[in-house]
C-alpha cells in the first residue's frame, strides 16, 4: 500500500487509497514553521489491527526528519504510538508533549 501525501497551505494529510476510496488518513497541520500538530489520524475497519496507522504516524515522523520540523500531537492514537517509540525521539519529545 503506498501512502500518499498532500498539504494545502499549514495543513495536510497522509493516506492510503484503495480504488478511488480513501481508506486510511493521517491529519496535520503546521503551529508554526517548525512544529507539525497531527490532530486525527482514522483507518477503515477492513484494514483495522494491521498496523496501518503506526504507518502513517511512521510516514509523519519521515516527513519531519526530512524537513527538520518537531511533532507535536493531540490525536490519541499517533500521541500513544509517539510516546511509545524511542526510535521518534528526534523529532518528537514526550515530556515536552505531556497534557
Amino acid at each position: 500500500m503506498e501512502i500518499k501525501q498532500e498539504t494545502i497551505e499549514n495543513t495536510g494529510r497522509f493516506y492510503i487509497e484503495e480504488g478511488n476510496h480513501t481508506v486510511a488518513e493521517l491529519y496535520y497541520h503546521f503551529t508554526d514553521k517548525n512544529t507539525l500538530l497531527i490532530t486525527h489520524t482514522e483507518v477503515s475497519e477492513s484494514l483495522g489491527g494491521k498496523g496501518i496507522g503506526r504507518q502513517l504516524v511512521s510516514a509523519a515522523v519521515d516527513y519531519a526528519r526530512k524537513n527538520s520540523f518537531m511533532i507535536k500531537a493531540t490525536c490519541p492514537f499517533a500521541k500513544k504510538v509517539l510516546d511509545r517509540t524511542p526510535e521518534f525521539a528526534d523529532v518528537y519529545n514526550t515530556e515536552k508533549n505531556k497534557s
